[in-house]
């Protein structure tokens, strides 16, 4: 393929990563007051630096809007002490409504004969530029409030689990976190996933 081409190609899909001006400003009035709203996920950060950081971003705030956009409502929950990045998680009350009756990964929508969904979590989040939440990570945004008390999310899926057909999600009932397991392939009208986001 013709190298001019190539360029103007990944131009043309780096274009389709930068929000509008409109957008960009709607987003960050949004991100600033969930952020005030809800101080104790992010004790000691301040938001002009996490904004001055976002401002020189461009790829990750496009992110970030597909978060929001998708039902998500991100907030910073941490400060990655190795790199000095900040911590996104989706912390919707319940599951993301936008990204519901999806099954866990390729695979798994491949695997069903009929009725199959129309996406799946795994390259949703890789579509999106974030990755879906870990068991533990899971835990620590339930530390913050109640999450998921309807509704259910995958959450990444250890290697050894998923090999056998099997993928993890969590929810929170009881007045506890439960970790449950499905087939890879299944889906539900009331499960969607969690992402994260590090900036």
């Amino acid at each position: 393929m013709d190298n001019c081409i190539l360029v103007s190609m990944k131009n043309l899909n780096d274009d389709k990563k930068k929000l509008l001006p409109e957008q960009h400003e709607e987003l960050i009035n949004a991100l600033k007051t969930r952020f005030e709203k809800n101080m104790n996920r992010h004790k000691g950060l301040e938001w002009a630096k996490i904004q001055a950081k976002l401002e020189t971003n461009a790829e990750k705030l496009w992110s970030l809007h597909e978060m929001e956009r998708t039902g998500g409502e991100p907030d910073v929950v941490g400060l990655d002490q190795k790199t000095g990045g900040y911590i996104f998680y989706d912390c919707s009350a319940e599951s993301p409504n936008g990204r519901r009756s999806i099954c866990y990964d390729y695979e798994g929508l491949e695997s069903r004969k009929e009725h199959k969904p129309k996406d799946n979590a795994i390259d949703m989040a890789a579509s999106m530029g974030i990755e879906l939440l870990s068991e533990e990570e899971y835990r620590e945004l339930q530390k913050l409030g109640q999450f998921d008390t309807k509704t259910s999310s995958w959450l990444k899926t250890p290697a050894e689990i998923r090999e056998l057909g099997g993928a993890i999600f969590g929810d929170f009932r009881y007045a506890s976190v439960f970790i449950y397991h499905n087939g890879a392939q299944s889906y539900y009208g009331a499960r969607a996933f969690r992402g994260s986001l590090r900036i």
